[in-house]
Order: structure tokens, then C-alpha cells, then sequence
């Protein structure tokens, strides 16, 4: 009886784990991967945005604090942020993005606009980010 009662207490306990969702799919972790990822395509196309590297580390280390909290373990999350086909996916997403705001490859001006863009929008990317026009 006794055991019967702590198994049942164990497993309502464990069941929030279990029933977490994959990394992948979680709407906060992918959005806030997918802005930055848009950030660093920005910085690295508009030679007159940089990076706010302090607010940078910081967003991570939310992040991974919000991913530890849902349950997951530091190996957990960084088996997702190695696996190919999530940084693919989430790179391909960005992408997109960039595109839909009118970043044009090769054309470092759109680069430049989307990510002054952003930044006025006070998007997360854009939180990222700081511009020297």
C-alpha cells in the first residue's frame, strides 16, 4: 500500500517532464534562436550594426534558465543547439524571415535597413543589435 502511494506521488511528480514537449517545438526557444540567428546575419552583412554583446549572453543565459526550468538538462539542451538538422531548420527559418523584411543577399544596404528596422521595432533581434547611423 505504502508502495503503491510513493509510486503514484513519484509519477504526478515526474509527469510534467514527461510530458514536455521536444526543444523543437517549443514556441519561445525556437523564436528567440530564430532572432538570433536574424541578428547575427545583420551584423555580419551591415558593416554599421554591431552586436550588444552583454545583452547577447544575457538573452542566452535566459534562455537557458526558461529551457532549465521546463525540465530540461544542460545536456539536453545542448544536444539540441549540435543537432544539424535544428540549426538548419531554425537557419532556413531566419532566412525566410530576413527575406519577408526585404534583405536582399549581396545587398548589404538591405542587410542595414532591416536591421534599423528592427531594432526601432524593438523586436528581440533588434534588442540585440545597436546601429552606428
Amino acid at each position: 500500500m505504502k508502495f503503491a502511494i510513493l509510486t503514484a506521488a513519484l509519477l504526478s511528480l515526474a509527469s510534467p517532464v514527461l510530458a514536455r514537449e521536444p526543444l523543437g517545438e517549443d514556441p519561445h526557444i525556437v523564436n528567440s534562436l530564430m532572432s538570433g540567428r536574424v541578428a547575427d546575419v545583420i551584423r555580419n552583412e551591415c558593416s554599421s550594426i554591431s552586436a550588444k554583446m552583454f545583452v547577447v549572453m544575457g538573452k542566452l543565459n535566459e534562455l537557458e534558465t526558461y529551457a532549465r526550468g521546463k525540465g530540461y538538462t544542460e545536456a539536453e539542451v545542448k544536444a539540441f543547439l549540435k543537432d544539424k538538422s535544428e540549426k538548419d531548420r531554425i537557419k532556413a527559418m531566419a532566412t525566410a524571415y530576413l527575406a519577408k523584411a526585404g534583405a536582399v543577399p549581396g545587398d548589404a544596404e538591405s542587410y542595414c535597413k532591416v536591421g534599423r528596422d528592427e531594432i526601432a521595432k524593438g523586436t528581440l533581434a533588434g534588442s540585440l543589435l545597436r546601429s552606428w547611423k
